[in-house]
C-alpha cells in the first residue's frame, strides 16, 4: 500500500466512523480517535466483505459497499461504547 492509499484509508475511515457514530442512538462515551480507528477498521473489513460478495466495483457510487462499511462502523462504535460503560 502506498502513501496515497494510506491517506485515503484514513480519510474514508474518518467519514465512515462519524457516519457510524451518527447511526447509533444516544450519547457515546468514546473519543474521536476511537471513532476514527473504528471507522478505518470498518472501512477495510467492509471493503473485503463487499469484494467477497462481488459488489465492491459497480458502475457509479458503490452504495452497497458504503452501507456495509457504515453498518460495521455503527456496530463497532456501539460495542466499544458498551465496553466502556461497563468499566
Amino acid at each position: 500500500m502506498e502513501i496515497d492509499g494510506i491517506i485515503s484509508a484514513i480519510v474514508i475511515g474518518i467519514v465512515i466512523g462519524v457516519l457510524g457514530r451518527l447511526v447509533v442512538p444516544g450519547r457515546q462515551r468514546i473519543g474521536i480517535l476511537w471513532t476514527i480507528a473504528v471507522g478505518i477498521i470498518a472501512a477495510l473489513i467492509g471493503s473485503a466483505i463487499a469484494g467477497a460478495f462481488d459488489v465492491a466495483d459497480t458502475e457509479g457510487p458503490d452504495w452497497i459497499e458504503w452501507l456495509i462499511q457504515i453498518g460495521l462502523a455503527a456496530l463497532g462504535v456501539a460495542a466499544l461504547d458498551r465496553s466502556k460503560a461497563r468499566r
